[in-house]
């Protein structure tokens, strides 16, 4: 009988298609949808904070109460990181890193524990042609990052960014359009930095993906300020766009962004997401909150700059120190009660713009339902915007219009047919 497998997935969206990967991979196993019912449990872990390792190593800790007697193997950014300590240790029966996840399947079948890390070269060759549970596709076109913030260590856990190669990207499309997928996620480590090193573009890549039969609605994930060039705003008034760009900033304060190590000012981040807002695109961004050095008069500045921006999500985090970062060796610490009150002061904030926001585009949304729950489906318009919707026919996996939600402060609703 073939072994069943569990796969636990933490952190970013490149995780997820990495997952995916995985998946495709078992030839020899089934799939398991149960911690208690697998014989192997593998951790696609996180590490880009502290705190995610923490995560990850409270989670591994709880299987010993769930399922004793299930092997579990850690991969993904915490292989790098932890991944030797928690071998030496004997809390995983074995570790690889992201090289080798493409071998899973000859990984696994291995009798004896494991260690195989490999190395921050490696660019993945696999199609998927199906995503287990999704209704949208996470498409990764690259891996790795050439930047050097001082609180990030993402760079060397991933390597210096390298793109998958644009006919492998359109192929792994072409295949999940033809299965019914019409909304495709591009994601990597560095998502803008995608074709520098072959000649190419994630504009180009984007116009190339938009003639795909069956293509409906294209997403991008997070940019940087200075990745975002003429030819991709040309970009953003096409139909297939979805509506809605994540854009990190980390900060808006620009002696803050200079101690991060950062390449973005505030200023042309500001004339940048006003362009993009008179487009009609609702705007995200990362931020970092208590990050060493932060005063109290730069927070100050930061949330009044904040203000000014047209935001309507927000990724916050409340900076945690990663070991072997610059930022982590520096001395000039904020207090975790007052980095906490910041946090929420702005998330508040955006909180607010995103209801001004919902409220003036709240007709005409289009809107992939992806599951239901209690009766009510739930989805997200072009805006990424959650949105619950009542209905009398099953509509889980449709796109349906909306010619107009009902706005509440906690998300948007509807009732169709």
């Amino acid at each position: 009988m073939s072994k069943k497998v569990y796969f636990k997935t933490f952190g970013c969206r490149t995780n997820q298609f990495d997952t995916q990967i995985m998946i495709s991979k078992l030839k020899d196993f089934k799939l398991s949808f149960s911690e208690e019912d697998a014989d192997i449990i593998v951790v696609n872990s996180c590490t880009v904070t502290n705190g995610a390792d923490s995560s990850v190593r409270g989670y591994i800790n709880s299987i010993a109460r769930k399922n004793a007697n299930a092997k579990v193997v850690l991969a993904g950014c915490g292989s790098h990181s932890k991944g030797e300590e928690l071998f030496k240790k004997g809390q995983v029966f074995g570790v690889f890193g992201h090289s080798e996840k493409e071998k899973i399947n000859s990984i696994l079948k291995t009798p004896n524990r494991f260690f195989k890390v490999g190395d921050l070269e490696h660019i993945d060759s696999t199609i998927v042609a199906e995503f287990v549970g999704k209704s949208r596709a996470f498409i990764k076109i690259q891996e790795g990052c050439n930047f050097r913030c001082s609180y990030c260590i993402i760079p060397y856990v991933r390597g210096n960014a390298r793109s998958l190669p644009k006919e492998q990207v359109i192929e792994q499309i072409s295949k999940l359009a033809s299965n019914g997928f019409k909304e495709f996620i591009l994601t990597g480590t560095n998502v803008g930095s995608y074709g520098r090193d072959i000649n190419y573009s994630i504009a180009k890549l984007i116009k190339d993906i938009s003639n795909i039969r069956g293509v409906r609605r294209v997403r991008i994930g997070s940019l940087e300020p200075i990745q975002i060039d003429d030819e991709l705003l040309e970009l953003l008034d096409e139909p297939f766009m979805a509506k809605h760009l994540h854009i990190a900033l980390q900060h808006t304060s620009d002696s803050m962004l200079l101690k991060m190590n950062r390449r973005n000012k505030f200023k042309s981040d500001l004339e940048l997401f006003k362009k993009i807002a008179n487009k009609g695109y609702a705007l995200g961004t990362d931020f970092i909150v208590g990050h060493p050095g932060e005063s109290d008069e730069v927070w100050q500045e930061a949330i009044s700059r904040v203000k000014d921006l047209p935001l309507t999500h927000i990724h916050a985090f409340t900076y945690s120190p990663r070991d072997n970062t610059p930022s982590a060796k520096v001395k000039d610490r904020v207090n975790g009660k007052v980095a906490k009150s910041r946090h929420k002061e702005l998330t508040s904030l955006i909180k607010k713009k995103n209801y001004e926001f919902r409220k003036k585009y709240n007709k005409n949304l289009t809107i992939l339902i992806e599951d239901e729950k209690d009766g009510l489906y739930r989805g997200y318009d072009e805006y990424y915007n959650p949105i619950l919707v009542e209905s009398s026919i099953n509509i889980k996996h449709d796109w349906i219009k909306i010619d107009e939600a009902v706005v509440k402060e906690d998300r948007n609703y509807a009732k169709y047919q």
